[in-house]
């Protein structure tokens, strides 16, 4: 096993960071860290004789969180994933029509279901209980809208 970063390395998470239980103070499964947030590698230790955690040091949210090599890539690498994330509570920017018929206005209320991994252009989301697959641009984060 060798580390693919060390210490001082700015890098970025690829997925959103839950607490497993082992953060106190937060409670389990609540978000730590946002996928696509940078942060830089404290140190590394071994787990289980076989992984490699990282200790990052995540300025913004000024938290440290342990993380696997296979979630983090260089922060200089290309991200496009965008920034909303599953579970995201956000607002429809566009009024969303099926056949014609508008059945989601502007200002309305989703959830994120799932992101376009690829280049983060849209996103699964549901509104009222129905799912629709919604371009980046037509979407906002609820809390940067009030």
């Amino acid at each position: 096993m060798t580390p693919a970063f060390t210490f001082g390395d700015e890098v970025r998470v690829t997925r959103a960071i839950r607490n497993d239980g082992t953060m106190p103070g937060y409670a389990r499964g609540q978000l730590l860290v946002r996928r696509g947030s940078t942060g830089f590698v404290r140190e590394w230790g071994v787990f289980l004789q076989d992984q490699i955690i990282y200790q990052i040091h995540f300025l913004d949210g000024d938290i440290v969180v342990g993380c696997r090599g296979q979630e983090l890539i260089p922060a200089s690498a290309p991200w496009h994933a965008g920034m909303l994330q599953f579970g995201d509570r956000v607002i429809s920017l566009q009024p969303l029509s099926v056949n014609g018929v508008v059945v989601v206005s502007v200002g309305e209320t989703g959830q994120i279901e799932a992101t376009d991994q690829e280049d983060g252009n849209s996103y699964t989301v549901t509104f009222s209980g129905r799912w629709f697959q919604v371009p980046a641009s037509a979407l906002r984060l609820a809390q940067e809208y009030a």
